[in-house]
Formats: C-alpha cells, sequence, structure tokens
C-alpha cells in the first residue's frame, strides 16, 4: 500500500521551525513525516528559521512531540553528499550519526545522495571505488542498528541508472535500498517511469516533485536536482509522470512512503496534498495485477 507523507523541508525557504512544518503537516491529517538532519548545530535552525534538526537533539522528545501530532517519521533525510573524497571525510560521519538518531526516533531509514557535480580530476570508476568505501562503512551502522540506507537520484552518478545498479548489486544489502524522486529524474533528462522501473527492486521510499514549465524549458537534461517544486505537486510538467510511477508501483504489489516536495506555502501544500490523495485514491478502484 502506497502510503503519503510531507517532507518538513518544504518550508526552508518560507524559514519556518521545525514545530511550526510538523503541526501545518498535521493539519492535513498526513501522518508521515521526513526531516533533514544537521550534523551539529546551525544557529539559523535554533532560531526556528529552518526546519531541520540537529544530530544533537534528544531523539525521545522529538518522538514525543511527534507522537501528540499523531505524526511517524518514514525518513530522516541526512544527505551529505557520499561519493568521492569529501564523503569520506564528512558524509560517513553525518550518515552514521542519522542511522544513530534514527534508530533512537524509531525512524526506518536515512537517505543519503552525491553532489550537484562531478568530483574534479576523479574517474567514474575512481568514483565508484570511493563511493563502495564509504558505504561500506555506513552499512555496518545499518546493519547493527537495523537503519535502512537509501541512495537517492539527485547528482550526475545517481543519476546514472548504470552506477546505481552497479552500487545496489555490489553490495547486494537489504540494508542499502532507493529513495526514488521523480522530479530529480525528471529535470536530469530521464522518463521518471523507466528510472523506476530500472531500479524498482531496490525502491523503499519516494520523494514526490512536479516541475514548473519555466524550469524544464530552463535546465531539463543539464542540472540533476532540485530541492522542491515551485509548482503545487499536480500542477506542472511532470504530473503524468507520477501518476504513471505511482500506477506502476501499485501494480506491482509496492509498500512504502511516498513524501511530497513542494514549496510549503498553505496553498501549494494544500492543492498538492489534494492531488496526490486523489490519485492514491484512483489506485484503490484499480488493485495491483496478480
Amino acid at each position: 500500500m502506497i502510503h503519503l507523507g510531507i517532507h518538513t523541508d518544504n518550508w526552508r525557504p518560507l524559514s519556518v521551525s521545525f514545530e511550526t512544518a510538523c503541526e501545518k503537516i498535521a493539519a492535513t491529517g498526513v501522518q508521515h513525516v521526513e526531516f533533514a538532519a544537521i550534523h551539529g548545530q546551525n544557529f539559523i535552525t535554533a532560531l526556528g528559521y529552518d526546519p531541520g534538526v540537529s544530530l544533537q537533539s534528544n531523539p525521545r522528545a522529538i518522538r514525543r512531540f511527534l507522537d501528540k501530532l499523531g505524526l511517524q517519521v518514514s525518513q530522516i533525510d541526512g544527505s551529505y553528499p557520499m561519493m568521492g573524497p569529501n564523503g569520506s571525510a564528512f558524509g560517513v560521519q553525518y550518515v552514521t550519526q542519522s542511522i544513530r538518531f534514527a534508530a533512537d526516533l524509531g525512524c526506518p531509514m536515512v537517505d543519503t545522495v552525491d553532489g550537484a557535480f562531478e568530483t574534479p580530476g576523479m574517474s567514474r570508476k575512481e568514483v565508484f571505488r570511493v563511493t563502495c568505501d564509504n558505504y561500506a562503512q555506513c552499512l555496518s551502522w545499518a546493519e547493527d542498528y537495523k537503519v535502512i540506507i537509501n541512495v537517492e537520484p539527485h547528482g550526475p552518478y545517481t543519476n546514472d541508472i548504470g552506477f546505481m545498479e552497479r552500487l545496489f548489486k555490489h553490495f547486494d544489502s537489504e540494508w542499502l535500498r532507493c529513495n526514488f524522486d521523480t522530479g530529480n529524474t525528471f529535470i536530469a533528462g530521464h522518463n521518471p517511469l523507466d528510472y523506476c522501473k530500472a531500479l524498482r527492486p531496490y525502491i523503499v521510499h519516494c520523494h514526490i516533485k512536479d516541475v514548473s514549465p519555466g524550469l524544464a524549458a530552463a535546465v531539463r537534461g543539464e542540472e540533476t536536482g532540485i530541492g522542491s517544486s515551485e509548482v503545487f505537486v499536480g500542477g506542472g510538467v511532470n504530473a503524468g509522470h507520477i501518476r504513471a510511477c505511482m500506477e506502476y508501483l501499485n501494480a506491482t504489489g509496492w509498500n512504502g512512503v511516498v513524501s511530497l516536495e513542494c514549496s510549503g506555502t498553505d496553498d501549494n501544500t494544500r492543492q498538492s496534498v489534494a492531488w496526490m490523495r486523489g490519485v492514491l485514491k484512483s489506485l484503490k478502484k484499480h488493485p495491483r495485477r496478480k
């Protein structure tokens, strides 16, 4: 069954706190929430103008707060770039501490990505080797804490389907999986459904982004990721692809959370939730094929 969730990062451009973002999510009736982890402290967050959560926070207190709102955490976004030397120096620490935090919070998975650009001076073969070293260190934590590490298509390496398939096959681990993103795959030039089908065995969580016509015309095939959709989900040029991906996942018996990523204005949130609920409701009228 496909469940609906929302990412608190939708409210980051609006300078909203984590608590306020969660209250807005709960007000929609959605029961699953995702948030970004901060490894250390960010004074903007401390002042209440960023909806991320420091890994130095008390996860049990956060769990009590979310329980009162009727929210469950589907995934923690620990997305410091993991591909290349910076992933070795900083990404491994970021992800391992996100795993520890997720376990204390009762969250089943942590999201990871690569950067927006290729690593200068390194071939893809060299980057792949370093990437495997980095994930190997994190996977020992994932196995001990029983928290899945997801890899999200967001950059030049993760939007390379061959690179992603080699990574998953290299480890062949139930603790290394994929967070599929409809917007990033589209903006990178893929047909999102083709990408979804190629990595279907590994997909356990999804980010749902639409794309405005203007942005698609300006950067599609040149960029590899976007933070969120400017338009409401269902109101852009990616809506048909989103619906097709949901129909495919439903037809193949997929069970998981699809997390909306759009600008967190009240209108955007309301329209995105309404449209996505309509899509999911239509799936119930067309049960998955056996």
